[in-house]
């Protein structure tokens, strides 16, 4: 039968003790920044080099001349090669802002023995690799409600040490009541084990001005499948209560159905706003998340 475990706060922050130091964050976070740009590495930007006539200083490309264009477009010198005129196409440089929020509340403490990682952990890998990886990408990034927006290139160690002094969100677990602006995406990564009225109501205020989001669902395996029998008590991590259920395996199913009609519900909570869901287990590698959400990033973006 698993067995599971619930980390303690400072372990929700985003490092551990015993790996402090290594990148001198106030001695947080090295383990998990290394992760992460472990797994940023890994990744295929596909955001890289966004390749789009735009507005910009940069040069992507000579193009034939269409009939109906504005004459002050044509490239004199290029036309003057050969017999026919050409316009220079700019690369797109009107880079948008990506919000990231990364759940650290008590139910993201969660870990089993068939899990690779806790959820906050895993949580906090993906959050920080998407970081890097988008602004690798050309993009800004910033934390929602906690930081601005920034390209530079050491983005992993300044969110990490945002959040490392962020002690507020150890015990929030909605996102910020912020409004990101129309042309942003945020990404939200969470188990989401709060009530539906309350994430929708998050959600649609995130939205409000038509930001496009993308949900990233953290679960352990043991939370989908429930496989315990015996005598069981439950723990509410976010509340401090517990509940003696007798017989476990009594509880199974009705769990089971709870825990599908609660993804459902999110899952129409996503639909009815066009954002996205990403269900991702800590039994696998974060890798695979990651890459959905660049895609599913990249296609609402049109860049896929």
């Amino acid at each position: 039968m698993a067995s599971t475990r619930l980390v303690e706060a400072d372990s929700r922050r985003p490092g551990r003790p015993e790996t402090g130091g290594a990148l001198d964050l106030a001695g947080r976070m090295p383990r998990l920044v290394l992760e992460s740009r472990r797994v940023s590495g890994t990744l295929a930007h596909g955001l890289h080099g966004r390749r789009r006539a735009g507005p910009g200083e940069s040069f992507w490309q000579f193009r034939p001349f269409v009939t109906g264009e504005a004459a002050a477009r044509i490239d004199w010198r290029r036309s003057a090669r050969d017999d026919r005129l050409y316009v220079r196409e700019r690369e797109w440089e009107a880079a948008h802002n990506i919000w990231i929020w990364i759940d650290r509340s008590a139910s993201m403490g969660f870990a089993s023995d068939l899990a690779q990682t806790s959820k906050v952990e895993r949580a906090l890998v993906l959050g920080l690799a998407l970081a890097d990886t988008f602004v690798d990408g050309g993009e800004r990034v910033g934390l929602l409600g906690l930081t601005r927006s920034s390209a530079a290139r050491g983005i992993v160690e300044t969110l990490a040490q945002s959040l490392v002094n962020d002690s507020a969100g150890l015990t929030q677990d909605l996102p910020p009541a912020a409004q990101p602006g129309r042309f942003d995406e945020t990404v939200l990564i969470s188990d989401f084990l709060t009530p539906l009225d309350a994430l929708r109501a998050s959600v649609q205020t995130i939205s409000a001005r038509g930001t496009h989001g993308h949900l990233v669902m953290v679960v352990d395996p043991v939370e989908e499948t429930f496989p315990f029998t015996g005598q069981a008590v439950l723990h509410d991590p976010e509340g401090n209560t517990s509940l003696d259920i007798g017989e476990a395996g009594a509880w199974g199913e009705a769990y089971r159905q709870r825990i599908s009609a609660h993804r459902e519900g999110l899952s129409e909570i996503a639909r009815q706003r066009g954002w996205t869901l990403t269900i991702h287990r800590t039994d696998r590698p974060a890798t695979e998340a990651a890459l959905r959400v660049l895609t599913l990033v990249a296609a609402a973006r049109g860049l896929g």
